[in-house]
């Protein structure tokens, strides 16, 4: 990947049953002293180019008084990108894997759209893995019953050969790239800089990354959030970006309301898209400082 990576941070490697997964940490691994400091774990959402880099510019701002750890997902970024077709058991197998292979138990997660539906699941299983979640826009994208919109018409997007050329055309050239981010990422387009745009690019342009992004377009990773938000018992705080694409603010008042013990808060970014902590980073820095001390407390 050509973006820099964040001065104080090293790029690092964890096995897991499907690959291998890069991740970014502010981790020596000679040092027991950097195990010993709560660790947050910043996980990406999903779509063409995804990778830890949309978490890039937060997660440095914490790395004075954390543990900080930021994967790739596999399929994505520099992570492994097996030749499959991925499904939901996927994603939870190796984050879940991931997660003990980091050590360092409770972790705070925080995680955006996908993977922090994946991580609710996660969430709901081993509450004591969990010190607290911080969520931005989470969403399984069949939530409540009802799919979330579709970009591409699903017969088409099935079609064998031609969703390579949809992917190739959609994904893996600079206009492509920055005008999907204009559309459905990003609420101003004046704040993609050439450095967003190259870092998407670079990581939907990995050899093989087209399997794990065709299957979430396809819908092969959805699943109904509402059913296992109920169950959740880790404090958990959810931003939403006001402009968000597909899934608004109103996904997340109901999701607050199946669980107001442990959805224990809720903040609308104002003129921000599904990323704000791309799009707006100090705002949920700011956020992220204030829930990590009242949900220590």
């Amino acid at each position: 990947m050509s973006a820099s990576i964040p001065y104080g941070f090293s790029l690092q490697y964890a096995q897991t049953s499907l690959g291998r997964m890069a991740y970014f940490s502010n981790d020596s691994s000679s040092a027991d002293a950097d195990k010993e400091r709560p660790t947050l774990l910043f996980l990406h959402g999903f779509g063409g180019g995804a990778s830890s880099y949309e978490w890039s510019k937060v997660y440095p701002a914490f790395a004075s008084t954390y543990r900080v750890v930021a994967p790739d997902l596999l399929g994505w970024g520099q992570s492994e990108h097996p030749q499959r077709s991925y499904a939901v058991e996927d994603y939870l197998l190796t984050l879940r894997e991931f997660i003990q292979g980091i050590g360092a138990q409770p972790v705070i997660a925080i995680a955006s759209t996908l993977s922090a539906a994946f991580i609710v699941r996660i969430a709901t299983q081993h509450p004591d893995w969990f010190d607290s979640l911080f969520l931005v826009c989470p969403s399984g994208f069949q939530d409540f019953g009802k799919p979330a919109g579709r970009r591409i018409p699903l017969p088409i997007i099935n079609t064998p050969g031609l969703d390579l050329a949809i992917y190739a055309l959609g994904a893996t050239n600079e206009i492509a790239v920055t005008l999907f981010l204009e559309r459905f990422v990003f609420a101003e387009r004046d704040r993609i800089s050439p450095e967003v745009v190259n870092a998407y690019l670079t990581s939907a342009q990995q050899p093989n990354a087209e399997y794990a992004a065709l299957s979430f377009l396809r819908g092969d990773l959805n699943f109904d959030l509402a059913e296992y938000a109920p169950k959740l018992e880790v404090p958990t705080a959810i931003a939403w970006g006001q402009k968000s694409q597909f899934i608004s603010p109103e996904l997340g008042r109901r999701l607050v309301a199946q669980n107001p013990s442990y959805l224990r808060q809720f903040d609308i970014v104002p003129d921000a898209g599904i990323f704000p902590h791309l799009e707006l980073p100090a705002a949920i820095i700011s956020l992220i400082l204030s829930w990590v001390e009242r949900a220590g407390e």
